[in-house]
Order: C-alpha cells, then sequence, then structure tokens
C-alpha cells in the first residue's frame, strides 16, 4: 500500500518534470521550433506541399501540349537516306521479236551517207566503195524474240534528300487548337481548386493546432487550480482545520484531472504532426503556432454579416463550365472532319547507283516534286456520325451534372451559413458562461475558504469552469472550421479574418 501510495505521489512529479523537459527536446536536436502563423503555414504549402507542385507541373505540361499541337500548323520538314544493294538485278522483258539493225538503220544510214558526200571528193575514190567496206567487215546483227529480257539496275544503289509537308485546310485540325487552348485553361482551374482544397486543409489543421493548445491550457489551468487546492487543503488539514475526507477528495481531483491533461498534450503532438504532414515539413522538426483561438473572437460578427455567398468562383462549376465548352469544340471537330483536307507537299532527292564504292567518281541525279494534295472522305461505315451522337449525349449529361452540382453547393453554403450563425450563439453563450462560471469559483472558494462552503461546490464550480472555457474555445473552432468550408465552396483563398 506504501508503495502505491508513493507512485500516486510521484505522478505529479513526473508529469511536471515531462512538461519542463519537452521544450529542450527541439534543443536536443539541434534545431530551434519553427514559429508559424497562418499565412505562414499556408505559403509553405504553397511552396512545399507535393499536391500544389503536381498540380503547378501539371499547367506546364498542358501548355506544352498545346504548342505541340500548334506545331502541326507549320511545315514538317525531314532529312532521309537510303542505301540498297542488289543481289540479283530486275530483268525488263519486251514483247515481240526485234533486232538492232533494225533499231540503228534511222542512225547509221544517214552517216553513210554523208561519209560517202565527204569521200567523193577525193581524188580516185570509187562511189560506193566506203559503205561496202563497212558492210564486208560488219556482222550480220542477230535477232531477238524478247524471250531472254534485259537486266537493269547496279549493285549500288543509294539515295538521300529533303521532303516537307504543311496542311493547307484541315478545318478539325484547327479546332483541335481550340481544344488544347480550353486543356490549358482546365490544368489552371485543377491547380487553383488544389490550391483552395489546401488551404482549407491547412486552415482546418492550424485551427486544430490552436484548439488544442487551448484546451491543453485549460486543462493546466485546472490542474494547477486543483494542485494548489490540494497543497492548501493539505496544509489546513495537517493544522486540524479540515477533515481528512477533504483532503483525500481534493487529491482524487488533482488525479482526476491528469488523464485529460496528458490527453490534451498527446491531441497537440498529433495536431502538430498533421498539419507538418500538410507543410511538407519533417514530422521529427518542432514547431509552435503562434496565437490562440481568441484572437479571432473580435472578427466573428462582421465576418459573418459580410459574407458574399456567390458561387461564381466556385471552382467545381468553373470546372464544370470548361469540361462543357470542351465537348462543344469536339462537337465542332468532330464535324469538321465531314470536310476536306488540302495538304501541299514537296520531295527533293539525289541518286546514285554504282558497282563500287569509288564515292568521289559517283554521279548524282537530282530529282524534285512539288505536290498539291486534296482529300475528302466521303464514307466511313457511320463511324463519324456515332461519335457525333457520343459526344451530344456527353453533353446532356454534363448539363445535368452541373445542374446537380449547383443545387448540391447552395444547399451545402446554407448548411454552413445555419453553422457560423449557430456558432455565433454558441460563441454568445459561451462567452457569458465563462464570465458567470468564473465569478461562481471565485465565490466559491472564497466561501470555503471562510467555512460556509463545502470542497464539493468549490470542485463543481472548477468544474463548471473548465467546461465554459473549452465550449467558448470549441464554438470559436467550429464557427473558424465551418468559415473556412464555406470559404472552399465559394472558391475564396484567403488566409484569415482580415
Amino acid at each position: 500500500m506504501q508503495n502505491l501510495f508513493l507512485r500516486k505521489q510521484m505522478k505529479p512529479a513526473l508529469l511536471s518534470v515531462i512538461m519542463l523537459l519537452s521544450p529542450m527536446i527541439s534543443v536536443l536536436h539541434g534545431q530551434a521550433p519553427v514559429k508559424l502563423t497562418l499565412d505562414v503555414a499556408l505559403e509553405i504549402a504553397m511552396s512545399d506541399n507535393p499536391t500544389v507542385k503536381v498540380a503547378d507541373e501539371e499547367i506546364e505540361k498542358k501548355k506544352y501540349a498545346q504548342k505541340g499541337a500548334y506545331a502541326a500548323l507549320f511545315p514538317q520538314i525531314s532529312l532521309s537516306g537510303n542505301y540498297s544493294r542488289t543481289l540479283k538485278p530486275q530483268v525488263m522483258y519486251m514483247d515481240g521479236a526485234f533486232d538492232m539493225g533494225s533499231m540503228l538503220d534511222p542512225v547509221i544510214n544517214p552517216l553513210l551517207k554523208g561519209a560517202e558526200q565527204t569521200f567523193a571528193d577525193i581524188p580516185g575514190y570509187v562511189p560506193g566503195t566506203f559503205g561496202k567496206n563497212v558492210a564486208a567487215n560488219t556482222e550480220p546483227p542477230t535477232t531477238s524474240s524478247g524471250d531472254e529480257g534485259i537486266k537493269v539496275g547496279r549493285d549500288n544503289n543509294w539515295s538521300g534528300g529533303f521532303s516537307a509537308a504543311m496542311p493547307l485546310i484541315n478545318v478539325a485540325l484547327w479546332r483541335s487548337l481550340d481544344i488544347s487552348a480550353i486543356d490549358v485553361e482546365l490544368a489552371v482551374e485543377q491547380a487553383r481548386s488544389s490550391k483552395i482544397d489546401m488551404t482549407n486543409s491547412v486552415k482546418k489543421s492550424y485551427y486544430s493546432v490552436l484548439l488544442a493548445g487551448d484546451s491543453y491550457r485549460v486543462f493546466k489551468d485546472s490542474y494547477d487550480h486543483a494542485t494548489d487546492n490540494y497543497k492548501d487543503i493539505k496544509n489546513k488539514y495537517e493544522q486540524g482545520l479540515v477533515a481528512e475526507y477533504d483532503l483525500i477528495r481534493a487529491n482524487v481531483s488533482m488525479r482526476n484531472i491528469e488523464p485529460n491533461l496528458l490527453q490534451a498534450e498527446n491531441a497537440v503532438t498529433l495536431a502538430k504532426w498533421q498539419l507538418k504532414a500538410l507543410l511538407g515539413m519533417d514530422l521529427d522538426r518542432e514547431i509552435e503556432c503562434e496565437g490562440k483561438l481568441t484572437d479571432f473572437q473580435n472578427n466573428l460578427y462582421g465576418d459573418y454579416l459580410s459574407i458574399n455567398t456567390s458561387l461564381d468562383d466556385n471552382s467545381t462549376l468553373r470546372q464544370l463550365d470548361l469540361q462543357r465548352r470542351l465537348l462543344n469544340r469536339t462537337l465542332a471537330m468532330q464535324k469538321a472532319d465531314f470536310l476536306p483536307t488540302v495538304s501541299l507537299s514537296g520531295n527533293y532527292q539525289w541518286t546514285s547507283m554504282n558497282n563500287d564504292f569509288k564515292f568521289k567518281e559517283y554521279l548524282w541525279n537530282p530529282y524534285s516534286v512539288v505536290q498539291l494534295s486534296i482529300s475528302w472522305p466521303l464514307f466511313s461505315g457511320g463511324s463519324r456520325v456515332f461519335k457525333l451522337k457520343q459526344t451530344q449525349v456527353n453533353l446532356h449529361q454534363l448539363r445535368l451534372q452541373q445542374n446537380d452540382a449547383e443545387r448540391s453547393l447552395q444547399l451545402a453554403v446554407k448548411q454552413y451559413e445555419d453553422n457560423m450563425a449557430s456558432c455565433i450563439k454558441r460563441f454568445s453563450a459561451a462567452q457569458k458562461g465563462v464570465e458567470q462560471a468564473d465569478r461562481g469559483y471565485d465565490i466559491a472558494r472564497k466561501r470555503y475558504d471562510t467555512g460556509a462552503g463545502t470542497l464539493l461546490e468549490m470542485n463543481d464550480a472548477e468544474l463548471a469552469l473548465m467546461q465554459a472555457k473549452l465550449n467558448f474555445n470549441q464554438s470559436i473552432y467550429d464557427y473558424m472550421v465551418s468559415k473556412s468550408e464555406l470559404d472552399k465552396i465559394l472558391g475564396k483563398q484567403q488566409s484569415s479574418i482580415k
């Protein structure tokens, strides 16, 4: 029993030691705590949070995609080269018999006649002698039926050159450029939505840290009061002024607060971990969130009255509107698939055929062509019509989604407005409750000190004061969370109440 009593007596002392050493942990780690305000926390989240970074990079990706789409309007120029080795040459056939003599007569006969005329002026020349001598020394030509064929080509075939092509009229391509522009707008809006969500999450997490800290201070104050009461009653008991029951009751009251105090301390740690995770900070890094929930109490009424509940900036509705525009542009592009397209292309090449690899002796033959192409798709099995029908159905579905989303958002706005109004009423009641509970505790303590009251009255007054303070802080926290959720729906990103 004595050991059990000693352990119970050591509990408050151990708790006090832990609370004294906790601020020194960061010093032992060699890092000073990071002091955060709500604005600073939001700045860190917007610069370091991975979700926000991904959203920003998505914008860059869409911009590159848009530039890539515009590249289709410019000429596409390419350089090509080719080498082929002929293993077996191609054979060309000519139908019908032919002989080389008949083919060469139109060339040879004028040459012979010209030579006879030239030699006729030479003294002693016998006319016709030149032709007879040529005929006597020429083998008779052979005829061919054409079945043997003629081999064409050489062993090495080289080619290289430039080609260029560009669209002149392509309505579908022009419509696709509009789609790329809307894709960028949609990515920007999605990034804004991510930042709005992150702003809401950081706000609520920051308010949770403040609530946990304020709750811890409430329990700490109550624990200090209970400790002071226990010490005072213990002195009076040792002097014989109070009964042993009062001493036991004061000790029990003090110990009953210890679990709440430890739980509140753990809640502060967990809330800070959540905030550090949102900020992309190391969970072992110590932070201190400046301020208290009571810093916002003077602005509640004015802030509530100045609320503008317009949904013009709501990110969900904006994204749905951009998706509608995107579908309309897609529909226009699909209709343009029925129209003809005109394109211009050109080709300039050099070719060479050789039986060796003496590159310096190669003869390169240039070849060039310019081509204007017109294409008009007439029938594709109905696929284009079915795509149009699908897009039209998607548009109708999107209109239904927009109407449903707008109704749901309007309902959410009404709910958060009602929650904020309820929180203001709770705040007003809790504020008066704290004042009355504080006054009641002072009266109960004085009554007990003078012997007119009992310890039970004083404990009840202390419990009522603690509960009133918790209700007061909770009403402010609930208001701030509801306001943050409302700002998210309205598409606002302001960091705090100004």
